[in-house]
Order: structure tokens, then sequence, then C-alpha cells
């Protein structure tokens, strides 16, 4: 292939592509498209805070649109996919578990598997006693065990000592997550979750990997996730490793397996799987467009990575979170506005379920975003759909900067409703 260069903004539509974040689906959702989404970012972060959504369910539903969120516990159930520690805890397709259960030796310098180990070390006996109580009486769920220890049991999130256990065990892979039940884990022994998998038919490649297949695999699965990367980003997507310099990716390309290619504004080469060979193509001549305009998880594989978000779309994004409250600079669950191509703000949201209120605490567009009639009716529809979605039709909008937008905004809201 002859040498391509990108924009900077041909690069961000490839990757949007590679993501399935470029246009909105010109269809209703189904339960199979819950299955590709993940099948193509390979990974989907777990994250139970309950703000808005669930970050996995607010993944899927910034690139499907509505959709029936238990169709993602449908799909643990039948074991089409399955949850395990990858970029944090994540669901997984069933084809990948080998490579995962294979990074479980690798992860020992992760604080899961720290905690995991010193806890099987420590709490040996009372381990075995509980992994003989699934096996001869069946799944559990954490909730299942009476707290003998206090209230507040210090550890993990003040959990009970049974949740500490069945989280090492399953951070150890000696249980795995059977299904969930009101987003709890039901928590049950490895192998009857794989047969289980397997009698639905759901088998992956191969039961064992070697240390080489799984990184090699790794390596190209993030590429070919992300769309375009440099190399320093790849290892990041799955955790599997430290960070790759372009000589480690020269037998990659010199066997056809990655392309490089140029990027303006990038200090070093990016790479892409030559499955987006046509859409490179597309993006090198301006034929990507970007149409869709959505709210993103703070967990999204978009912005996940600072440093890759900042590089990729200008846009220095921090989850707030799990910073102090008179440090947070956006809010508690700030939520990026992706609109045709571009990170164009950020708001922090909260959906109150129970009166049917989407609330907009405050938003805030960057810097040097036209904020005109055109960007306030794509906002106020995202807004819209996002809020429908949730069962919280009642939109309020709190401040916004510049606040000259607001009043746009407002209107728009009013004209969507």
């Amino acid at each position: 292939m002859t040498a391509i260069r990108l924009s900077a903004q041909q690069a961000r539509l490839l990757h949007l592509a590679a993501q399935g974040l470029l246009a909105r689906p010109g269809r209703r959702a189904r339960k199979a498209d819950v299955l590709a989404a993940i099948a193509r970012m390979r990974v989907l972060q777990i994250d139970t805070i309950n703000v808005v959504a669930r970050s996995p369910y607010l993944v899927l539903f910034s690139r499907l649109g509505a959709y029936r969120k238990e169709w993602l516990e449908a799909w643990l159930a039948e074991g089409a996919i399955f949850e395990c520690w990858a970029h944090e805890a994540s669901f997984a397709p069933a084809l990948d578990y080998a490579l995962h259960r294979r990074h479980v030796d690798g992860r020992d310098g992760h604080w899961s598997m720290k905690h995991a180990r010193r806890m099987r070390r420590e709490h040996a006996a009372e381990m075995d006693s509980l992994l003989a109580h699934v096996r001869e009486r069946g799944a559990v769920k954490a909730a299942d065990f009476e707290r003998v220890d206090g209230v507040g049991g210090g550890g993990w999130w003040g959990w009970k000592s049974e949740k500490r256990w069945l989280e090492a065990l399953f951070a150890l892979g000696e249980l795995m997550i059977a299904r969930r039940e009101n987003f709890q884990r039901v928590y049950d022994l490895g192998e009857r979750v794989r047969a289980a998998a397997r009698a639905n038919g759901h088998v992956p490649d191969a039961d064992e990997v070697s240390e080489e297949h799984m990184r090699r695999e790794f390596t190209l699965g993030a590429v070919r996730a992300l769309g375009v990367t440099q190399a320093r980003w790849i290892n990041d997507y799955f955790r599997s490793g430290r960070k790759l310099k372009d000589a480690d990716l020269d037998a990659f390309v010199e066997a056809g397996e990655l392309l490089r290619v140029d990027v303006e504004g990038w200090k070093h080469p990016a790479y892409v799987h030559p499955d987006h060979r046509e859409a490179l193509a597309s993006a090198a001549v301006g034929r990507l467009r970007a149409t869709h305009t959505t709210l993103l998880s703070p967990f999204d594989p978009v912005v996940w990575d600072r440093e890759r978000a900042a590089a990729m779309f200008g846009f220095d994004y921090r989850i707030e979170c799990y910073v102090p409250a008179p440090k947070r600079r956006y809010g508690y669950y700030v939520l990026p506005i992706l609109h045709r191509g571009r990170l164009v703000g950020r708001l922090d949201a909260k959906a109150h379920r129970a009166d049917g209120r989407f609330e907009v605490k405050a938003l805030y567009l960057e810097e040097g975003v036209e904020a005109d009639a055109k960007l306030a009716a794509a906002v106020a529809e995202a807004i819209r759909r996002c809020a429908d979605w949730h069962a919280t039709p009642q939109v309020e909008l709190g401040r916004c900067e510049p606040k000259t937008f607001k009043r746009e905004l407002r209107e728009a809201l009013r004209r969507d409703g």
C-alpha cells in the first residue's frame, strides 16, 4: 500500500468508525446488536456508579441508541460474553476467554491480583471452604452470606469477608460470573460456567493459548478496536503490558499484519489493522463522514485513556467521581459530548428516576467551539434521547458555559420536547 497520511480529523473519524460511533444506527436495536457491539470493542468496562446509567449500559446506548438493558445480562447468562479483569473489570466476548485466562498470570502488578493473591495466602482454609460450598450447593451471591465482622467490615470498600473471598476467587479464575441479578454478581465454579456456555454454542477458539499468542492477539485486537493508534496506546486497551515502541511493531508491519501511517500533528507513527484498509482509504480521501451526536460514558473506550483522548481529540478528560468534591472542576459524573467527530464539551448529569427528571447540573463547551443554534439542536436531541431512554423525560437545565449557550439549548430542548 502506498504510504498514507491522514489529517487529525481523518484519524478521529477512522477511530470513531472502528468504535461504532460515526453515525446513528439506521434501525431499532436488536439483541444481537449488543453482542456485536461488544465484539467490536472487545472489552466493555464495568462500573457500578448509577447516577445516570451504569457505565456498560451507557457505552452501548451511545452506539446503539435505545435498547433493552436486560439483553446485556441475557448474553452473560447464555455464556456469549463473560466477565474478567482486562481494562479494569470488563465484559468480553466468549471467543476471547483463553486470551484473558492466560493473562491472569501476567497481571501480578495490578491491584486486583495483589489483593487476590494475598487473600488466597492469608485465608486459604476459609476460601477452600467457600469453594466447597459453591461446589456442593451451586452458584451464590455475596448477599447470601450474613455479615459477621461488624458494620463496615474494612478491606475492599467495606465488603464482608465472603464478598472479598468471592472477588479474589473470581480474579484468580477459580470462580466465574454465571449471571447477574439486579446487577449483583452470581458466582459459580469456572468449569460449570464454561460448560454452560459450550452447551449454548459459545465455544472459544481454544481452551489454552501460549503467552506469545496472547500478546500477539491483544496487540492486533487493540489496534483493530481503536481503528488508528500510536504504539504507546496499544497495551493500555487490554492492560496487557508495558507501553510498546515502534520497533516492537516492525515485524507486524513487515508481515502486513499492521499498516503504518502518518497522522498530521502526531510525533510518532500510527497503526491501522488491515481489516480497516477500506475505511482507511475512505478516510484518506475525505469520504468518512461523522453525523452522530451523543453522550459518552466516563468509562467509554474513546476517553478512558486520558493521553490518547488529549492527543486525538484535544480533549483533556479526567474522571472526577473518584476526586474529592472540593477538587472537582466539572462535577461528579461528567459525560463527554461527541458531536460529528469531535468532543465538543461535557455535562454533569443525574437521572432522578423516581420522579422522571433528567438533571443537567452543568454543561461546558470546549474552548473554540461555536455555540450556535445548530450545535444546540444536536446536543438537545442527544440529551433528550438519553433522558427518554432513562424514563426521565423532564429535562432540567442548570448552568452552561458559555452562558449564552443556555438560551439556545433551552429553546432547542423545548422544541425537541
